[in-house]
């Protein structure tokens, strides 16, 4: 397969794989030819509709070759749409940049259908942006659970007031002639300067026709982006094509005012191409966004030699570099020595009573009364304390505290990931006396895996590898240690965020959009 480019920067300059990825208008269709589709009907000949694509073997001729932690930066792909927001005094144009900023992503990907490399457990990615205003952006993300998978991340653009925290779900079925992943978890995004939070899910990914012909990338069904403090939510649906009539990629949906009951806007067009948005009030319509002349800025990275070992790029370096080449022989070769890898680690855990203890999260302190009450679907943040009553040169330092970002800094320099860019040896603890973690405090741990599957779509269920709760993190400058939670005020039961299928209209329940 051949994937669109943009241009390269030199060697010595570092650079995301993203950069790999296609202009904006590139077909969504990968054609199957004869050698490929034998290898999907011999996997296909092993399911049945409705059931987990686990503990299965697929083609790499399909994977793309970044790992999902790195995809998740798609989201903050567009600066345009992203500083400006905490600036809006109107709360409702505030909001309506929000869904400009979340409709902004879509369009990043490459051509066909691909799905990125699955993170192992304990995978890390880092990266940041340089701004035209020459300020920086920063994103941390760590692979916190393989089974279920769960990818968090943090990413914070301190001069902006500007903190998203995520964590990414996906649960994936196979059903019949389409492959699809529900895309649970949530991001909450902050402005810190005015106090409030965006919740925000995402819509489920469809690959339709796996078995011949031309397979499809489809987005489809609701997401929603709710803000409780304002009241203010905008119902999403990304509505997939149908067997008669309909066209792809295509986006509705409105901006609702809870408080008051009605619809301010109406949203329309394609995630792909341009989205239009109307005010119901005046009849006056607008481009919200157009995907077609936008172009993304590209996060930058460290160079692989300062990178650890459990960092995406270099951990996938040689699978990737065999994907673009089409060599799928040496990519599955490479994929599977991890693969193997992780299954030994799991059974030397296994043996020693161990527990997975993620090395740059912990889990959320929610529930009723808790700290963070309204953010559990979050399962896990960043644990750290982010002072954001000093300045945001203090609170870049605080930052680049937790983990390397920036050229010049090593994974061997950082005492809370082992204090080596080699492979760790298992050092969780122990399963009869869990101790309590603070930011930095907890060495890197062994990842684990029960499968060499190439491309892992689902959860490998009766894995014995649990990851345990941690204590509260301890504020990297010590002067304010409820630094984190200053804005994750408890929510109401109302605040939960909630998953609605755009076919069968039931909460939280998956089934084909095609049916």
């Amino acid at each position: 397969m051949v994937l669109g480019s943009h241009r390269r920067k030199s060697e010595a300059s570092t650079r995301s794989s993203a950069e790999d990825l296609r202009d904006p208008g590139t077909e969504d269709e990968t054609v199957v030819d004869a050698e490929q589709g034998n290898v999907l009907m011999h996997i296909i000949k092993q399911l049945r509709p409705g059931a987990d694509l686990s503990r299965v073997t697929l083609p790499t001729f399909i994977l793309e070759p970044r790992s999902m932690l790195e995809r998740i930066t798609n989201f903050m792909a567009h600066p345009d749409t992203l500083l400006p927001m905490p600036k809006i005094d109107d709360p409702i144009q505030r909001f309506v940049a929000v869904v400009r900023f979340y409709l902004s992503g879509w369009h990043i990907k490459p051509p066909g259908v691909k799905k990125p490399l699955n993170p192992i457990l304990g995978e890390l990615f880092t990266c940041y942006w340089d701004y035209p205003d020459k300020t920086r952006g920063y994103y941390i993300s760590e692979q916190t659970s393989h089974h279920p998978p769960k990818s968090s991340y943090f990413f914070m653009a301190p001069e902006h007031h500007i903190r998203i925290d995520g964590t990414l779900k996906p649960r994936s079925k196979f059903l019949g002639t389409s492959a699809a992943s529900m895309m649970e978890g949530i991001a909450v995004m902050r402005f810190l300067n005015r106090g409030e939070r965006f919740f925000i899910t995402q819509p489920n990914m469809y690959a339709r026709n796996i078995i011949v012909g031309k397979m499809q990338y489809e987005l489809g069904d609701h997401s929603f982006v709710r803000c409780p403090e304002s009241g203010l939510e905008a119902d999403i649906e990304f509505k997939t094509k149908g067997w008669i009539g309909g066209n792809y990629n295509v986006v509705g949906g409105y901006i609702k005012d809870t408080k008051a009951g009605k619809n301010l806007y109406e949203l329309s067009g394609l995630w792909s191409g341009e989205m239009t948005m109307k005010n119901l009030s005046t009849g006056k319509k607008e481009v919200l966004f157009d995907a077609t002349h936008a172009r993304a800025a590209y996060p930058q990275t460290r160079p692989l030699e300062e990178q650890g070992e459990r960092e995406s790029q270099r951990l996938w370096a040689k699978t990737t570099a065999a994907i673009r080449k089409t060599d799928h022989r040496a990519a599955t070769d490479d994929k599977s020595r991890i693969e193997d890898r992780q299954r030994d680690e799991a059974s030397q855990r296994e043996k020693q009573g161990l527990e997975w203890q993620p090395q740059l999260f912990r889990r959320v302190q929610g529930g009723p009364g808790g700290p963070e009450e309204g953010e559990e679907n979050l399962d896990w943040i960043i644990n750290a304390d982010i002072n954001y009553n000093v300045s945001d040169k203090d609170q870049i330092k605080q930052i680049l505290s937790i983990a390397p970002i920036l050229p010049g800094q090593k994974a061997s320099d950082f005492s809370n990931l082992g204090g080596s860019s080699q492979l760790p040896t298992p050092s969780s603890s122990s399963k009869a006396n869990n101790a309590s973690s603070t930011h930095s405090a907890v060495p890197p741990q062994p990842m684990s895996a029960t499968q060499a599957d190439l491309i892992d779509f689902g959860q490998h269920d009766g894995s014995k590898v649990v990851p345990s709760a941690q204590a509260n993190a301890s504020s990297p400058g010590g002067t304010v240690p409820s630094g984190l939670r200053q804005p994750l005020q408890p929510s109401t039961a109302e605040n939960h965020v909630l998953r609605q299928d755009s076919v069968a209209g039931s909460v939280d329940e998956f089934v084909d959009a095609e049916s």
